[in-house]
């Protein structure tokens, strides 16, 4: 099968930039898609949105990344074709200085920004192989670039999520499949509600959509392993 009729996996599909990828996905490719989120009821907006769209195929599934038997029990539908894309997006944000931060917390952070991710690409890597080629992208931060005085918890998870990546790049590097890690710096999504920040001064998750459409129209002689985007005014400081 074609690489530019496989699916696309989206990890936090519901919503912000998950939501944005999908959509993106939906207008500009032939790639049928499989969502992936905890809350049913966005998921099938979602879907309906990129149906409307003009998606061809897209399913869903209601899964919690932090719950080791809800991976365990996904699986991509048979409707499906086979995968060609995995996006790593779903994440989780906790704006809270280290010193403050519970045990429970630092162990969600970890969960869903660590181990779901390895869990899902252990999961989906042997069939992404059977495909002419393959991509994971994984979305990290820049807070995984340098320590985050507010929000230490997340930027720890996140150095460990790009240190995943960094070592899968590496494994896969004499296969088909390529790894990129996109390290966002503000971005407007669900993570920055109740903060006070004007969203017009944050980077536009419809434009990370474009960027990781851009992704697949690569050769595969080519891979982008990590790309650094930013607001263009520079960090926002939140109150």
């Amino acid at each position: 099968m074609a690489f530019n009729r496989s699916t696309v996996i989206i990890t936090g599909g519901n919503r912000g930039i998950g939501r944005q990828v999908a959509l993106e996905f939906a207008r500009a490719t032939d790639h049928p898609l499989f969502l992936i989120a905890r809350d049913r009821e966005a998921l099938t907006a979602v879907k309906n949105e990129c149906r409307e769209a003009g998606s061809a195929a897209v399913e869903t599934a209601v899964c919690d990344l932090a719950d080791a038997d809800s991976i365990r029990s996904l699986d991509l539908p048979d409707s499906l074709p086979k995968p060609g894309v995995l996006v790593n997006n779903a994440g989780s944000f906790l704006l809270k200085k280290l010193e403050q931060t519970e045990l429970g917390e630092f162990e969600l952070q970890l969960a869903v920004d660590v181990l779901g991710p390895f869990q899902l690409i252990k999961k989906f890597l042997p069939r992404l192989k059977q495909q002419e080629r393959g991509l994971i992208v994984q979305i990290s931060s820049v807070g995984a670039l340098t320590g985050q005085p507010r929000s230490g918890a997340y930027s720890s998870a996140k150095h460990a999520a790009l240190g995943l990546s960094r070592s899968l790049r590496l494994e896969l590097k004499d296969t088909k499949i390529a790894v990129t890690a996109i390290n966002l710096g503000q971005t407007m999504s669900t993570s920055w509600e109740g903060i006070d920040v004007d969203p017009d001064e944050l980077i536009d998750p419809a434009d990370i959509g474009k960027l990781i459409v851009l992704l697949t129209r690569l050769s595969p002689r080519t891979v982008a392993e990590e790309i650094t985007v930013r607001p263009q005014r520079g960090d926002r400081s939140p109150d």
